[in-house]
């Protein structure tokens, strides 16, 4: 890997992680690692381009039918591909499908660009990942050996203590805060071979006293409410949170946008 390359375009693929969610911008949309990412990529080549392709809630089936073509077909230099986690969260789930699924992906989209960035997804501390980590950690494994097979390079945000904090995540429990999008966006770019621009992305965010008995179940009840109960209304009716959502930049155009 060179230091310091010079890339002139980057597609990014899957789902609500890589749309941005929930990095909330004052109008409405959403920013995210992604979005980062190429603002600081831009900042180094004039006439840089960038397409997002990513929609919230997506299956990985739904990302290699949606997506990965019009990705290959984009040629870019770099392509990001992260996506199967929302299949490990489903009450059932095929994990050989899965990986058939994310083979055939990265099977299309390594030859199709210069470097292919697949990621181990970052998981937060709680019961949820405790009774989904065997399953994660299937897919995670299986995202090595692509790798390795396909000459893709793999960013490990499982493995980072700083990632785990629930500081760090959004009150919905399942989207990263700004903050953790914006460490996401410098490990990517670190994995590209830049230069650090925050050599200490992983460590940890000082610790804090945890909040009261009646503060946790004050947040538990709003959780459940908000957004629990809504996320099993849709699996339990096969619907989705981006259904009819169109992918955030569908085209592969020079970008202006956050370089910080």
């Amino acid at each position: 890997m060179h230091t310091n390359p010079t890339h002139t375009s980057l597609v990014a693929v899957g789902d609500s992680f890589t749309e941005g969610m929930s990095d909330l911008l004052p109008d409405g949309s959403y920013r995210g690692w992604a979005d980062l990412l190429a603002g600081r990529m831009a900042a180094r080549t004039p006439g840089f381009r960038y397409a997002n392709l990513a929609v919230r809630g997506k299956l990985i089936g739904q990302i290699v039918e949606e997506q990965v073509g019009v990705a290959a077909a984009m040629e870019a230099d770099v392509i990001t591909l992260v996506g199967g986690l929302n299949d490990t969260l489903r009450p059932k789930c095929d994990m050989g499908w899965v990986r058939g699924l994310l083979e055939q992906a990265v099977e299309t989209l390594a030859p199709s660009c210069k470097q292919l960035v697949l990621m181990r997804s970052p998981g937060r501390q709680g019961p949820v990942l405790e009774r989904f980590r065997p399953r994660m950690e299937e897919l995670f494994a299986c995202v090595d050996e692509l790798a390795e097979r396909h000459g893709a390079v793999v960013v490990d945000l499982y493995g980072a203590p700083s990632l785990a904090d629930p500081r760090l995540w959004d009150v919905d429990r399942l989207h990263l805060t700004a903050e953790g999008h914006r460490r996401v966006a410098e490990a990517v770019w670190q994995t590209l071979g830049y230069d650090p621009e925050d050599a200490e992305w992983r460590t940890p965010m000082p610790a804090a006293a945890p909040p009261g008995w009646v503060t946790r179940r004050a947040a538990d009840v709003r959780f459940a409410r908000q957004h629990l109960l809504p996320w099993i209304g849709r699996r339990l009716t096969g619907r989705s949170s981006g259904d009819g959502l169109p992918a955030k930049r569908p085209e592969l155009l020079p970008y202006e946008g956050p370089a910080a």
